[in-house]
């Protein structure tokens, strides 16, 4: 709408201002000219008058007084002259109405009489209902006791007044018409520039910082639009520094390994990051909350969050969920005194805490391998010591026991040291090319007796493309070993122990099979950790016993080779361990 404009409001105001202003000075002028026409007919009657009486008081000649009467006064206008009360001379007149008029106002004799006895002048107005008119009536005394009356209508008067109103009414309207162009097109040059500082603020809220409003004066305007353009560059250049700061600060959460989340006092999610993010999905999967419906916080959030509004202070909490542990701070941010919100950091702790058994255990299990050979020892050193034996067979026979044992300590002490370069990133390998038929018979050939003395079955299995291959051969052979001994030890007499080979362009593939007691579903996960055995009662036997290390060594030595390996198994039907190292032979 024009008028709800700042262009509409300023020009109404200004053409208000001016017509107001007009319409009193119009009624002033009017009521001025109309008093001014009639103030100059009466003294222009009266010098009429004055002249004819000074004409009468010189004793001219009667005829040549009418004679000149006649002349002097106005065709519409007429003269009386009274020489005596009982001689009265009147002019002609083209106005009928003053004839009779005037005969009438001469015969009351009133004011007549009152100007010739006072010898003063008279000014008179007289309303004519009849004729609807007025006139006006000039009377002068002579020194001879006589008087001069002058008489003439209003009509040539309010003709002149009513086209001296005319005049000031369309000078009025004229100057109305032209305030009004003036004040649109003043009104439209002052705000002109304020409506391009609209349309850049307008822009500037749709983030487009670089608009600028052109200067086009120097005046206050002309200065607020420098200013707006100042305002524009600082603008541009606080949000862009508060967006690099946001990015930073997005990138920073998004990277930690920590879960962070920012609520508010509701507990409405402000900031999460994929760490906390996943952390919520799997209380909802818990909680059997459907993905589309509405979700709310997590019950321990929710609470913690409570608390910390409370007491203004932060708040540690442990949560299990689904198998894992996490540890939960959660700080309350301030606007201020006022507690607006909290953010909360949520840390697996699951590998920490599983590290830190498997360290317990760790010690545990070397504490539990070393117990029983140092307590052999010492008990047959001492059987020795205290010649309980007493020939020399059974002292060879206890000897024989404590060499065994001290073997046995030494295998593992040599295992644990393996074990501990190679989870420290410290083995070396000794990569070489060579033929891989001459290699694998002869691996699966140091088996065959610990085979046939088991009554075991074991085969070997060979799919070679390629004659050569590349790896370090002294640390696969310990693989290959520690496999193939583990499943004779594990396969019961009449079983089968089958190993495959396979040698293609890219990987190195091999297979152990046995047909012994397998290995427990719950047990598999764990297969490859140190000191770590399935079933404790398949190696209690003197000749079965192990170290626990053998497949944690094996699973290294292939990371090692950035190969995998894998095991399959079912109980009392046999178990698969199978591994693969990639190759980068080239076809010839």
């Amino acid at each position: 709408m024009f008028w709800k404009s700042v262009v509409g409001k300023l020009s109404l105001t200004i053409l208000l201002l001016v017509a107001f202003v007009l319409s009193i000075l119009s009624i002033f002028l009017m009521q001025f000219f109309e008093n001014f026409h009639i103030q100059e007919a009466e003294n222009e009657m009266m010098q009429t008058a004055t002249k004819i009486s000074s004409l009468v008081e010189r004793g001219q000649d009667r005829n040549f007084i009418e004679e000149m009467t006649e002349m002097l006064k106005d065709p519409t206008s007429r003269i009386a002259i009274i020489y005596s009360e009982e001689d009265t001379w009147l002019s002609t007149s083209s106005d009928n109405d003053l004839v009779s008029e005037g005969d009438e106002w001469l015969e009351s004799r009133e004011e007549v009489n009152e100007v010739i006895e006072n010898q003063s002048k008279l000014q008179k107005q007289i309303n004519l209902p009849e004729q609807d008119k007025e006139i006006i009536i000039v009377g002068s005394p002579t020194e001879n006791g006589g008087a001069i009356f002058v008489f003439q209508s209003l009509d040539i008067i309010n003709q002149t007044k009513a086209e001296t109103t005319k005049l000031i009414l369309l000078s009025a309207g004229i100057a109305i018409m032209l305030t009004a162009f003036f004040a649109v097109f003043l009104s439209t040059r002052i705000t002109s520039p304020l409506i391009k500082m609209r349309e850049a603020a307008y822009d500037l809220t749709r983030g487009e910082f670089n608009t600028k409003v052109p200067v086009l004066t120097h005046d206050e305007i002309g200065e607020l639009a420098v200013e707006f353009n100042r305002m524009g560059r600082q603008l541009k250049f606080h949000i862009n520094a508060l967006r690099q700061e946001k990015e930073q600060l997005s990138s920073i959460v998004s990277s930690m390994a920590d879960g962070v989340v920012t609520l508010n006092r509701n507990g409405d999610i402000l900031v999460i990051n994929p760490p906390a993010q996943k952390y919520i999905d799997g209380w909802y999967f818990e909680n059997d909350v459907v993905m589309n419906e509405s979700r709310k916080l997590p019950t321990e959030l929710q609470e913690a969050l409570k608390e910390v509004i409370d007491g203004e202070q932060a708040v540690l909490r442990e949560i299990s969920l689904q198998g894992r542990n996490f540890v939960m701070l959660m700080t309350p941010l301030y606007d201020q005194s006022y507690v607006r919100g909290a953010v909360a950091v949520i840390r697996d702790m699951t590998e920490e805490r599983r590290l830190d058994k498997l360290r317990k255990d760790f010690i545990a299990n070397v504490s539990h391998e070393l117990r029983t050979p140092i307590s052999m020892l010492q008990g047959y050193s001492e059987a020795i010591v205290d010649d309980i034996a007493d020939t020399k067979e059974e002292k060879n026979e206890l000897a024989k026991i404590i060499h065994e044992e001290s073997l046995r300590m030494g295998r593992l002490v040599n295992e644990l040291l393996d074990l501990a370069r190679m989870e420290s990133g410290q083995i070396h390998l000794n990569v070489e090319t060579f033929g891989i038929e001459s290699y694998i018979k002869r691996i699966v050939n140091k088996f065959k007796g610990l085979a046939s003395d088991n009554e075991i079955d074991l085969t070997l299995t060979m799919n070679t493309d390629f004659s050569n291959t590349s790896f370090d051969p002294d640390r696969i052979e310990q693989v290959f070993t520690n496999l193939i001994d583990n499943a004779i030890r594990h396969t019961s007499k009449g079983g089968t122990v089958r190993v495959a080979v396979t040698n293609k362009p890219k990987e190195f593939y091999v297979e152990v099979n046995d047909s012994g007691s397998g290995i427990p579903e719950e047990d598999l996960p764990f297969i490859f950790e140190r000191f770590y055995k399935a079933d404790k009662s398949r190696v209690r036997s003197k000749e079965k016993k192990g170290t626990g290390l053998g497949l944690a060594i094996a699973k290294n030595i292939i990371d090692a080779h950035k190969g995998t390996i894998q095991v399959k198994s079912k109980l009392n039907q046999g178990t698969t361990f199978s591994f693969k190292l990639p190759q980068n032979h080239e076809n010839s």
